[in-house]
C-alpha cells in the first residue's frame, strides 16, 4: 500500500470538504478500509499540527511521518497529565475512542500487571521534564493485556515554558 500513499492523500484532499456517502467507484472493499484509515490519519496529523501552532510549540514535529509511516498512536497531555488529544488509531490498539479518554490520565491504561518500576521510571522522567522510552504492560478497554512501546517527551513553547507532554505509542510483541 506504500505506492498508494500519495494517491490517498490527494483523494482525501479532494473529498475533504464534500459530502460523500461512498468511496470512488474504482475502490475495492479492502481499499475502502485503507482509504478511511489514511483519511483519519491525515486528519489527526492536521489537528496535531494545529494544536502545536496554537500552543506555540518550539519544535516542528512531523506528525504525518509518526502516524502514517511509523503507524504510531500519538497521545498529548496538558502539564497536569490530562489527555487533551489522542489519535483515532488508538482504538485499534486498545479499544478506547479518543473521546472516551479526553480529560483522563494515561494511567487509565494501567493495572495490576503493569510494572511498578517502569511506572516509577516514567513518573520520574515526567517530573524531571525529561524524555523517556519504555515498554509497558497496558490494558485494553476489554481488560486484556498488551505490551506498549512508549516514547514520551515534554513539549515546550517558544518561550521555553512546558505546555504539553507528548507520547508516541505502538503495540509490540
Amino acid at each position: 500500500m506504500e505506492k498508494t500513499k500519495f494517491y490517498d492523500e490527494a483523494v482525501n484532499n479532494f473529498y475533504r470538504d464534500k459530502e460523500i456517502n461512498s468511496y470512488p467507484i474504482t475502490s475495492l472493499d479492502i481499499y475502502a478500509q485503507h482509504f478511511s484509515n489514511v483519511c483519519s490519519n491525515l486528519q489527526d496529523a492536521k489537528k496535531l499540527s494545529d494544536l502545536a501552532k496554537k500552543e506555540k510549540w518550539q519544535n516542528n514535529i512531523t506528525f504525518r511521518n509518526e502516524i502514517l509511516d511509523k503507524e504510531r498512536v500519538v497521545v498529548v497531555t496538558d502539564t497536569n497529565l490530562n489527555i487533551v488529544y489522542a489519535t483515532q488509531n488508538i482504538f485499534k490498539m486498545n479499544g478506547y475512542t479518543p473521546s472516551e479518554i479526553l480529560g483522563k490520565k494515561p494511567k487509565i491504561f494501567q493495572g495490576e500487571a503493569t510494572c511498578k518500576e517502569t511506572s516509577k521510571e516514567i513518573s520520574k522522567a515526567i517530573k524531571g521534564r525529561k524524555p523517556f522510552e519504555v515498554t509497558l504492560t497496558n490494558y485494553r478497554k476489554d481488560g486484556t493485556l498488551y505490551k506498549c512501546w512508549i516514547k514520551g517527551s515534554p513539549v515546550f513553547d517558544i518561550s521555553g515554558k512546558m505546555v504539553n507532554f507528548i507520547a508516541y505509542e505502538k503495540e509490540v510483541a
